[in-house]
């Protein structure tokens, strides 16, 4: 049986961003977690970006960061990315495409989170 979960740690990266350019740097980190008892491969992923103003923007794309883990019982994968915004908060979110060894594939949910400077109000 399949049984991954996602957590997610972000992080507003002052050192990229330039607020009087709009531009906000988010770093993201997560961690895939396979508490199942079967191995999967991640195929790939889909992102929905919502920024504060409410626009919305879709990434779809082979694996992460350059990688399409293998993930075994007991085991997690961990990477960091990051998200250009132009507002101060906005809110991700999305699925991982996974192939398990008998070839079925199978999604897993990443939970909306928020992505916000330390000032922002919310």
């Amino acid at each position: 049986m399949q049984k991954f979960e996602v957590s997610v740690e972000t992080r507003f990266v002052a050192s990229e961003s330039d607020p009087a350019q709009h531009r906000y740097l988010f770093a993201y980190t997560i961690t895939i977690a396979n508490h199942g008892d079967e191995p999967a491969q991640l195929l790939n992923r889909y992102w929905l970006i919502t920024n504060g103003d409410g626009k919305q923007q879709e990434v779809r794309g082979p694996g992460v960061v350059g990688n399409q883990p293998r993930i075994a019982p007991g085991e997690a994968f961990r990477y960091t990315s990051a998200c250009p915004l132009d507002t101060e908060v906005g809110v991700m979110q999305g699925h991982y495409e996974f192939r398990a060894d008998d070839g079925k594939r199978f999604d897993v949910s990443i939970q909306p989170f928020s992505l916000q400077t330390p000032n922002a109000v919310h």
